[in-house]
């Protein structure tokens, strides 16, 4: 995209200042977004296509920028999440991303190392709320998740942003029937998960999928064996988890200290 705006620059006589005059913005901003070291954001791209008059072809763009927010692992994986007949994980550090609010995101991401620029962070939650439709999208997807007990005590973003996300799950699980969270309790000396965390799809079509992510990079399964491994682990997972009801009276126990 930035070689398309610097061609579109060019034709229309114009200098990196000259734009950034028009648009209001940096000129520093205007060659990051050229020499692609920074994604466009929607906004640059729609008024840089009207002030080049790029007559669209800017503006078209804006549908492949949005999928840039993602890895292409991740973007694969997305894509089958949004059209999923049922959704479960476990997760062992962070508050599944369907289940988010905007405040713990930003804080999640203001933390990242290295640091992401402000513009960034809005994107990248942006992004992330986005994914979050597929929980009200019909037919509704069954989801099933499994967090640590330690998930909904770190206080990520401070203890008002923690018990605003903690409220927000408890009236997530309440008005949504098609969606279950369970409990792994710190006292549980040993259980399936401990080797990270896991997440699972299962298409309209019947076909399932698996992701992992950690450390060293994310991988996307879809080996039938793998896979069918994977869902064995889950469902041994929600066996030594607490149930849904202990569950949402836990969560309720930590929301109430905060």
């Amino acid at each position: 995209m930035g070689e398309l705006v610097k061609k579109f620059r060019a034709m229309a006589d114009l200098t990196q200042k000259d734009l950034a005059d028009r648009l209001l913005m940096s000129e520093s901003l205007v060659g990051a977004y050229e020499r692609a070291e920074r994604i466009p954001t929607t906004a640059f791209l729609v008024d840089a296509d009207a002030a080049l008059g790029a007559q669209g072809v800017l503006r078209s763009c804006v549908e492949l920028m949005e999928e840039e927010k993602y890895s292409p692992k991740f973007l694969n994986w997305k894509r089958t999440e949004a059209d999923a007949a049922s959704i479960s994980a476990y997760e062992c550090m962070l508050v599944p991303g369907l289940l988010q609010t905007s405040a713990y995101a930003r804080a999640l991401y203001e933390t990242r190392v290295p640091m992401y620029e402000p513009d960034e962070i809005d994107r990248h939650v942006q992004a992330r709320l986005e994914r979050q439709e597929v929980l009200d999208r019909r037919p509704r997807p069954i989801v099933s998740y499994v967090v640590e007990e330690s998930v909904f005590q770190r206080p990520i973003g401070g203890e008002a942003v923690l018990k605003e996300q903690l409220l927000h799950l408890l009236g997530s699980v309440r008005t949504r029937n098609h969606l279950t969270i369970q409990v792994m309790p710190t006292q549980r000396t040993v259980h399936a998960g401990l080797n990270g965390l896991l997440h699972l799809v299962s298409t309209r079509e019947g076909r399932n999928l698996g992701y992992t992510e950690g450390q060293g990079g994310a991988t996307l399964i879809s080996k039938p064996e793998e896979v069918n491994r994977l869902n064995d682990l889950f469902g041994a997972l929600r066996a030594q988890a607490l149930t849904p009801w202990e569950s949402v009276a836990l969560i309720e126990r930590i929301a109430a200290k905060l």
